[in-house]
């Protein structure tokens, strides 16, 4: 969230850097409450000012033996009126922070103007997808064919878009969690958290998904319990309503969660397969950082993303988004992209961003800066997700025979090196 006096005071400033991500601020539904609440304190002031010197008559009068009574009503008709008058402000001074929550985060000076997908920048590439002498399928052929991917039994005990991992698929899955979070805590210097995977409304609100995105979540009845729609939110909220050790900063974290999301706003895309599910894996990475050192942490937390698809030898991208493809939150964000031979296409397997202070606002996170506190910025994304991560094995490494080659960093934890057909489930 943006700060309430800076924001008041420059918002047609904030109106133009928004406009620059396709928002339009209402400036108007600002205004009003800003000029209502100014005149509130105005008021306030006069009667004040008032309340104090008719105070210092009565207080004359009294000593010279005078009837006060009719005085002494006005004032505290003053007083009634200046609670009404505090109440008011109050309310104001809420209503304008509601709408204010609402409003996203203004994208950094180095990030390109644009509206969409579109007008992403690349700015690196690894990798050249693979010569294959066949042509190559899709993983929601390559995985049902060779047995470890079953989307029926799924949609019996649950529904669509869910899936069941059956033998080395489920190892495949496990294996690569595990192999993620061990070079991330082990070579990148991040530490390792398991954190709860429900969450409560305060905190979706210090992340940025309440109160504007709710219909992406699912919400446990009778509760005030969310289910987690990244480990993003519970490890950012470790450390709400804190003040951090500035000289100990940057903190370093990598968390495997299952999460969970309605994908409401995603109108029938990626429909097969396990792209976009209701529930999957992720591995999330997540620093708190000085606010000069943010950036620079934002570049080392995607090389360490970028890291993990070096290493299982997958072809990849990374864009710089453009100003009108960012998240809600971000003030800048670099998607990798996964190239997937059987889809013939990228796909976003991680989406790291700077949120500078904008969550840690929401959060009330600080860091102590000398003899002054002051808001840390907080940086995250997928390292990577796990999904993503399995589909882009199988369609990257499948063979003519519809057999899947295990990349060698994965073989000591999947004690295979290549997955074929297993016996069929009955």
């Amino acid at each position: 969230m943006h700060d309430l006096g800076t924001f008041r005071a420059n918002l047609d400033a904030y109106a133009e850097r928004l406009a620059r991500r396709g928002t339009t601020l209402p400036l108007e539904q600002f205004r009003d409450l800003d000029a209502r609440r100014r005149a509130a304190i105005t008021e306030t002031e006069k009667l004040r000012a008032q309340q104090n010197e008719q105070s210092r008559e009565v207080a004359k009068l009294r000593k010279e033996g005078v009837d006060t009574s009719a005085q002494q009503a006005a004032l505290r008709a003053m007083g009634d009126r200046i609670g009404e008058l505090s109440k008011q402000t109050d309310a104001l001074d809420s209503e304008f922070r509601e709408l204010l929550a609402t409003i996203p985060n203004t994208p950094h000076e180095s990030v390109p103007d644009g509206k969409s997908a579109d007008d992403n920048v690349e700015v690196r590439a690894f990798g050249a997808p693979r010569p294959m002498d066949f042509e190559p399928k899709s993983h929601w052929d390559l995985g049902p064919d060779l047995g470890i991917l079953d989307f029926e039994r799924a949609a019996k005990v649950t529904g669509a878009r869910f899936a069941v991992y059956w033998g080395l698929g489920a190892k495949l899955e496990r294996a690569l969690i595990n192999f993620m979070l061990d070079v991330h805590t082990a070579e990148h210097g991040y530490t390792e958290v398991l954190p709860p995977f429900m969450v409560n409304s305060a905190s979706l609100f210090g992340t940025g998904q309440l109160p504007k995105f709710a219909e992406d979540l699912f919400k446990l009845e009778n509760s005030d319990y969310w289910l987690i729609p990244t480990a993003e939110v519970p490890v950012t909220n470790l450390h709400r309503d804190e003040t951090l050790d500035g000289d100990e900063l940057p903190y370093r974290y990598a968390a495997y969660t299952p999460c969970f999301r309605s994908e409401a706003g995603s109108h029938g895309r990626d429909v097969r397969g396990i792209i976009r599910q209701h529930q999957f894996q992720k591995v999330e990475l997540v620093k708190f950082t000085r606010p000069d050192q943010s950036f620079a942490e934002l570049d080392g937390l995607t090389a360490d993303a970028e890291d993990i698809l070096r290493r299982l030898g997958l072809p990849f991208r990374t864009m710089l988004l453009c100003s009108g493809d960012m998240g809600f939150g971000s003030a800048k964000t670099y998607d990798i992209e996964v190239w997937l031979p059987g889809q013939q296409t990228f796909k976003e397997i991680s989406s790291c961003s700077n949120y500078e202070a904008f969550q840690a606002r929401r959060a009330n996170i600080r860091f102590k800066n000398g003899k002054k506190s002051e808001y840390a910025h907080t940086i995250n994304g997928s390292g990577l997700a796990i999904g993503r991560t399995w589909v882009a094995i199988l369609e990257n490494y499948q063979q003519a025979d519809g057999s899947i080659l295990v990349p060698e960093a994965l073989r000591p934890y999947l004690n295979a090196e290549v997955i074929t057909k297993r016996a069929e489930i009955k």
